[in-house]
C-alpha cells in the first residue's frame, strides 16, 4: 500500500510525476473536472443567491470509484492539479468528493514538471485557495447564465445549434465591425518618388522627402510634376549625413498571448493546436532512458506573466557563454510585465536551456519539435545581449528638393544569433547599405520613379491578430483564446479566407440581435471590466455572488424583454440558379461549419450536397472535357482538380494558368515562394517570374 495518494488531471502528467515520487506515492488521474454544472439545465439557483448545483460528470463513474478506492487506502491526499483557476476548481472539486479538508495542507502546485521543481512542491503543500476557487465559479456561473439563457432564445427566433458565449460574442462583434470598417473604406491616391542614386561605381536608392527641409506630401499626380519641373539637372549634393549606433533589445520571453501569435506567424499553427502541442511538452515527453525518460520539456502554457526565475536565468547565462562567449551575455534585469497580469507564475520556457532543440530531433514530432523550438529560441535570446545596428541618412538636395536615403547594417548580432521575432508582414530583416557618402559629395540620379499609391484599409484579423487585440483591451484570458476562436469558426458564425477571419451571414444576423437585446454581453469595455472584477475576487478583494448579482439584475431585464420582443428571424436558402443531378429540384447555397455549400431544395427527400466549385478559367489537360476548379483537402489546404472528378482523377497542388509552355506546349503552374510567385513547366525547365 502506498503511503500518499497524488490527483493530476491527465494520465501524461501522472506518469511523469509518479517516476519523480517513488513508491510510496501513487499518482492517479481524474481526466480533469470530476463535478461540473448539468448539461441539461442551467445549474444555477438564482432564487438561492445563484448556487451553483454540481453534479459528477456523465461517464466520470469509473474514474471516481478508482480514486475513492485509492483515496481509502492512502494516509494522505495531495491534489496536484494545474497551477491556475481551472486547476484550483478541480483540486476543490476532488477535496469534496473525497473528504479532504479544503484547509489542510493538501494542495500541491508547480510551474514546471521537472524532479527538483516536483520534489520542492511537495514540500510546501498549502491548502486550497478558496479565492481562486470562487473566481473559477464565478465565470463558470456568469457564463452559464449568459450561454443557458439566450441560446434557447437565439434557436427558437433564429436557428438551432446557436450558442451565445460572453467572450465568443465580443470577439465576433470585432470581426463584423472589422468587415464594415473595410466595406466602408474609401481609398485615397498619394504618390511617391523613388529615385536611384549613383556615387562612382555604386548605386543606391533614395525617396522624395520634402522642400526646403520641411516633409511634403505628395496627393495627385500634378504634385509629382511639380516637384520634377524643380528639379535642376540629375546632379543632387549630400547636404547632411547622420550616423548612429542603435540598438535592439530582445523581445521577452513567451506569455500565452504571444506564443499563440508567434506559433501562428511563424509555424503556421492555430492558437488550439499551440495550445495543444504545448499541453504535451509541459505534461512530458519520453526521452529515452539514457536522457531521463518522461520528462517535461516546457514550464506551465497558460501564463500572462514575463518574469523568469533566477535559477533559470543562471542556467541560460551559463548555456550563452559556454555556446556563444561572453560578449553574447544579456544584462538584463527584472521584466516588468504589462499592467493587469496576473503573474501567477513565470513565463513559457523550456525547463532546461541546456536541452538544445537538435538534441531532441530524434525525439519528439516534427510538430512538437517545431514549437519547442521556438520556445526554446525566444527564452535563450531574452536572456543575450541587445543587437547593434549602425544606421546612416543622407539627407541630399537639388534646388531646395530633398530626397532621402536611408541604410543600416548588423554591426552586432547579439540575440539575433539565436532569435529574431516575427511580424504580421513576414518582413524580414535585411541590412541595406550605403556608400561611404560626405557631406559636400555631389550624386547623379540615374532613375526617378513615380509611383501612384491608394491607402489600404485595416486587415482582416488572423489568429494572431485577434488574439493580440483581445488582448491589448482585456478581453478574455491565456486560458480563453484558443478556445473562443476555435468556437467562434466551429459555430459557423465565421469562415477562414486566406487564413484571415471573415463573419457569415449567420455571424452578422446573431450579432445584431445581440447588440440590439443585449449590447452589454457584446460590450468590449463591459466585458473587460468583467475580466477586471473576476480578478477581483482571485485576490479577495469582492465577495464573488455579488459580481453576479449586480450583472444578472439588468440582464433579467433583457432577457424578458427580448422573449417579448424579439422577432422570428427567417434565414433564407440562397437560389443556386442550378438543379439538383438527382431529384431535379433546384440547388440552393447553405451554410455549414466550414461556411457555404450546394444542397438540394428538396431535403431531406434528396440529400444531395456539393462543394462550392470556384473555376479559374483553365480547361482540365488531361482530360480535355472539363474545368480547372479550386477545391479544399480535409486540413483546409487549396489543390486544384477536375470538375469531372471521379470520371477525371486530375489534380494538382499548384495553380495551373490558361496557357501553354512556349518551349513544350506542357501545362504551367504558379509556383509560391518566400520572395515571388513564379510561372514554371510541369515537363521541362522553363520559369519565369508571375506578373502580379
Amino acid at each position: 500500500m502506498s503511503d500518499y495518494l497524488v490527483i493530476v488531471e491527465s494520465p501524461a502528467k501522472a506518469k511523469t510525476i509518479e517516476r519523480y515520487l517513488g513508491k510510496k506515492y501513487t499518482v492517479k488521474a481524474s481526466m480533469g473536472h470530476i463535478r461540473d454544472l448539468p448539461k441539461s439545465q442551467t445549474g444555477v439557483d438564482v432564487e438561492n443567491n445563484f448556487t451553483p448545483k454540481y453534479i459528477t460528470i456523465r461517464g466520470k463513474g469509473d474514474i471516481l470509484k478508482e480514486l475513492r478506492k485509492a483515496a481509502k487506502k492512502a494516509k494522505k491526499i495531495y491534489l496536484a492539479a494545474d497551477p491556475d483557476r481551472e486547476g484550483e476548481a478541480i483540486a476543490w472539486h476532488l477535496a469534496y468528493i473525497l473528504g479532504v479538508d479544503p484547509s489542510s495542507n493538501c494542495r500541491v502546485v508547480f510551474n514546471e514538471i521537472t524532479k527538483e521543481a516536483i520534489k520542492e512542491s511537495f514540500k510546501n503543500p498549502r491548502a486550497i485557495d478558496l479565492d481562486l476557487v470562487d473566481a473559477q465559479q464565478a465565470r463558470r456561473v456568469l457564463d452559464r447564465l449568459v450561454g443557458y439563457n439566450i441560446s434557447p432564445l437565439l434557436w427558437k427566433k433564429v436557428k438551432k445549434g446557436l450558442s451565445a458565449g460572453r467572450v465568443q460574442s465580443v470577439a465576433l462583434k470585432m470581426i463584423i465591425d472589422r468587415e464594415k470598417e473595410i466595406q466602408n473604406f474609401k481609398p485615397e491616391e498619394y504618390w511617391s518618388i523613388d529615385a536611384k542614386f549613383q556615387k562612382d561605381k555604386e548605386t543606391f536608392e533614395g525617396s522624395f522627402y520634402g522642400i526646403n527641409g520641411k516633409k511634403v506630401a505628395l496627393k495627385n499626380e500634378q504634385d509629382v510634376k511639380d516637384i520634377k519641373q524643380q528639379l535642376n539637372g540629375k546632379t543632387f549634393a549630400v547636404d547632411k549625413v547622420k550616423k548612429r549606433e542603435r540598438k535592439k533589445n530582445p523581445a521577452l520571453p513567451f506569455t500565452t498571448s504571444s506564443l499563440q501569435q508567434e506559433a501562428a506567424r511563424k509555424l503556421n499553427f492555430r492558437a488550439k493546436k499551440t495550445m495543444m502541442i504545448a499541453q504535451q511538452l509541459y505534461e512530458g515527453i519520453d526521452l529515452g532512458k539514457k536522457s531521463g525518460g518522461i520528462t517535461g520539456l516546457i514550464t506551465y502554457m497558460r501564463t500572462d506573466s514575463t518574469r523568469i526565475s533566477n535559477t533559470a536565468k543562471e542556467e541560460a547565462k551559463n548555456y550563452i557563454k559556454d555556446n556563444y562567449g561572453e560578449k553574447y551575455l544579456g544584462k538584463q534585469g527584472s521584466t516588468k510585465n504589462k499592467e493587469g497580469a496576473q503573474d501567477a507564475h513565470e513565463a513559457i520556457r523550456p525547463t532546461s536551456a541546456v536541452r538544445d532543440p537538435k538534441t531532441l530531433k530524434n525525439t519528439l514530432s516534427r510538430d512538437q519539435l517545431r514549437l519547442y523550438k521556438l520556445i526554446w529560441e525566444r527564452f535563450v535570446a531574452s536572456q543575450m545581449a541587445p543587437a547593434v545596428m549602425d544606421t546612416m541618412t543622407v539627407h541630399l538636395l537639388n534646388n531646395n528638393i530633398e530626397f532621402r536615403a536611408t541604410g543600416s547594417k548588423i554591426k552586432f548580432k547579439g540575440f539575433m544569433k539565436v532569435y529574431v521575432e516575427g511580424n504580421d508582414d513576414n518582413k524580414k530583416t535585411e541590412d541595406k547599405l550605403l556608400p561611404d557618402l560626405e557631406e559636400g559629395m555631389q550624386v547623379d540620379s540615374k532613375e526617378i520613379k513615380p509611383n501612384q499609391h491608394f491607402t489600404q484599409p485595416p486587415p482582416r484579423y488572423t489568429d494572431a491578430r485577434l488574439v493580440r487585440t483581445m488582448e491589448e483591451i482585456g478581453i478574455g484570458r491565456p486560458s480563453t483564446y484558443a478556445p473562443t476562436l476555435d468556437t467562434i469558426q466551429r459555430r459557423g458564425y465565421v469562415s477562414m479566407d486566406n487564413k484571415r477571419f471573415i463573419p457569415t451571414e449567420l455571424g452578422e444576423i446573431k450579432c445584431d440581435l445581440m447588440i440590439e437585446f443585449f449590447p452589454e454581453v457584446v460590450d468590449a469595455a463591459f466585458t473587460a471590466k468583467m475580466e477586471d472584477d473576476l480578478d477581483s475576487i482571485e485576490e479577495g478583494k469582492i465577495e464573488w455572488k455579488q459580481i453576479i448579482d449586480s450583472f444578472y439584475k439588468d440582464f433579467k431585464v433583457r432577457l424578458d424583454k427580448a422573449e417579448d420582443e424579439m422577432e422570428k428571424v427567417e434565414i433564407r436558402d440562397e437560389p443556386a440558379g442550378i438543379d439538383c443531378e438527382n431529384c431535379g429540384h433546384e440547388m440552393v447555397y447553405k451554410m455549414g461549419r466550414y461556411g457555404k455549400f450546394l444542397a438540394c431544395s428538396n431535403f431531406p427527400e434528396c440529400r444531395n450536397t456539393k462543394p462550392i466549385l470556384k473555376e479559374i478559367g483553365v480547361d482540365c489537360p488531361k482530360c480535355k472535357e472539363g474545368n480547372v476548379v479550386e477545391r479544399k483537402s480535409k486540413k483546409k489546404r487549396t489543390f486544384y482538380g477536375c470538375d469531372r472528378f471521379p470520371e477525371c482523377d486530375f489534380v494538382s497542388w499548384d495553380k495551373p494558368i490558361a496557357r501553354k509552355c512556349p518551349k513544350c506546349e506542357s501545362m504551367l503552374v504558379e509556383k509560391k515562394n518566400k520572395k515571388d510567385t513564379q510561372v514554371q513547366c510541369t515537363n521541362c525547365e522553363y520559369k519565369e517570374v508571375a506578373q502580379t
